[in-house]
Formats: structure tokens, sequence, C-alpha cells
């Protein structure tokens, strides 16, 4: 039997659009949320993406990504064709599905990603985006691992004398790390939230946007692009290890944590790019590259 969504929603895009859908397709493996997400190709030949919630917390999380796509106009945003809030929010961007979605990369591909956050860091920031200094809290958590590190030895990715050896280091980097600035940034930036169609590059899941310190995005995205690409993307961070020993120390953090029922994929990319951003700032902080040990 064919997949479609509950015809409530299908009545509602029908309503957005204008036209009558005449094929879903669902979309697996995009994104770490329980959000609805559909290919819709409606009768005259035309195609779009729907997203929809499924409870409070993906509802509020469409509703900030749509208060970017209302507010803000790019290239590096795809196309809103329409809106729908209610206890149900859904939202219908342009259909992106016949682009490229790495991984695999191309050579040229982790530049433009790079070009890209530069357009969107001299964007104007639309009203009422939360500062990044908030999420300065949960992004602080080396001092987690600190006050337990038995979670984190487990994982096997280094011995308890390099941690001992290390954490003093750790930690006064990541309380150094400044989050301070003017720029819109994205905040989620990796493989599955990229697409290159064309000569675009288009950044999806907006609902983390906030206003800050624009080196961030870049250095949140190394981890997974070490992983996806190889070691030679340490070439594209900026330099400094503040902001690498933040973000690495959320991974080392939540890869130990147990797995998320309605996102069960998300403790698997932290612990792979934990496993690719550890080395990485055990060198930003000339500290030894930690050995794995048998667990």
């Amino acid at each position: 039997m064919e997949a479609r969504p509950d015809p409530s929603i299908d009545e509602r895009v029908r309503s957005m659009a204008g036209a009558e859908p005449a094929e879903w397709r669902r979309v697996r493996g995009g994104g770490y949320t329980p959000a609805e997400r559909w290919i819709v190709r409606f009768a005259d030949g035309s195609s779009a993406f729907a997203k929809a919630a499924v409870d409070g917390l993906t509802a509020d999380w469409l509703r900030a990504e749509h208060r970017i796509y209302d507010a803000l106009e790019g290239p590096f945003l795809p196309a809103m064709f329409g809106w729908q809030d209610g206890d149900v929010p859904i939202l219908l961007l342009e259909d992106l599905s016949s682009g490229h979605w790495p991984p695999p990369w191309r050579e040229d591909q982790p530049g433009r990603v790079l070009s890209t956050l530069e357009e969107v860091h001299s964007a104007t920031p639309p009203a009422g985006l939360p500062p990044l200094e908030a999420w300065r809290p949960r992004l602080t958590c080396w001092i987690h691992v600190a006050a337990d590190p038995g979670s984190f030895l487990a994982l096997g990715l280094c011995s308890s004398s390099w941690l001992d050896r290390a954490l003093p280091d750790l930690l006064e980097a990541e309380a150094r790390a400044d989050l301070g600035g003017d720029s819109l940034l994205h905040l989620d930036v990796r493989s599955d939230n990229i697409c290159f169609a064309r000569e675009r590059t288009l950044l999806v899941d907006w609902n983390l946007a906030c206003v800050g310190n624009a080196s961030l995005d870049a250095v949140a995205w190394i981890p997974s692009l070490i992983h996806e690409w190889g070691p030679q993307a340490v070439s594209l961070s900026p330099h400094g290890p503040e902001l690498a020993t933040l973000i690495v120390g959320y991974f080392a953090h939540g890869a130990r944590l147990p797995i998320i029922p309605t996102a069960p994929r998300v403790r698997k990319v932290q612990l792979e790019q934990l496993i690719a951003g550890l080395p990485w700032v055990a060198r930003l902080l000339d500290l030894p590259v930690p050995e794995p040990v048998a667990r």
C-alpha cells in the first residue's frame, strides 16, 4: 500500500500549495527528530518537501525554523512554499531530493560550505533570535566528564592517566570559549543539513538559529567532516583551541548518555564526532594524542 500522511496533512498541503497531491514519499534517515518528513508530488508535475510536527517539541522547532524562512532571503535557503501553524504545524519547502547530500564529499564542496557560511554570517539576523551565549550551560560539558569520568572512560577512547593529565587543560580552554558576537548562526551544520543543488549550497533545519560568534558554525562542523571526509578537514577550522574544546566536550558528554528513544541516532553520531574530534583537540592543546584502550 502506498504510504500517505494523515488525511488532515494531505488536505492542508493541498490548501497551501493550491495543487492536488498525487504522490507521497516518506523521507527516512534525514534529521534526528521524529518530525514527519515527506516529498509530495502534485498533479501538475511540481513537488515540495513537507515537514509536520508530531509533538510539542517538534512543533516549537518548526515554529522557530519558520521564523527564519519568513524573515530571511538568501541563496543558502530553500524556498518556502507554505506554512500553517496550529496543534500540528506544517512547513512546505522546496524539494531538494534531487540534490547531492554528502557524504561522499567532493574536493570542492567543503570550501563551498565555508563560503556559504560567510554569506549566512553576513546576513542580518531576524529580530528575537536567542544569543549563542544562552547555550553556554548546555555546551559546557567537560565539567560533567570531570565529575563522572567513569562513563566517559567506558567509551574506550583514552586511558584514565590521559584524562587525568588532559582535564585541567580541557576545562580551562572550555571556560575561555568566546560565544559573543552579532552574527547569524545556523548552529547545526553537518552533512544531513547541507545540500548541493547545482551551483547552490543550501542549509536546512534552522530551528537552532541564534546570534553570536560566527566561528562556532565552522568549528562545530569539523568533527563530523573529519569523520566523513578525512583529517584534512582540520585545515578548514578557525584557529584556536577554545571553541573546539567546548564542542568536543559537548560530544564527550552526550556520547556516554542513554539512547534517546525518539531520536536513537543521536548518541551514535555524537560518538562518531567525539572519536574524530578528540585527537584534533588534543593537538590544538599540545596534549598527547589519546590512544584507545580495550573496554
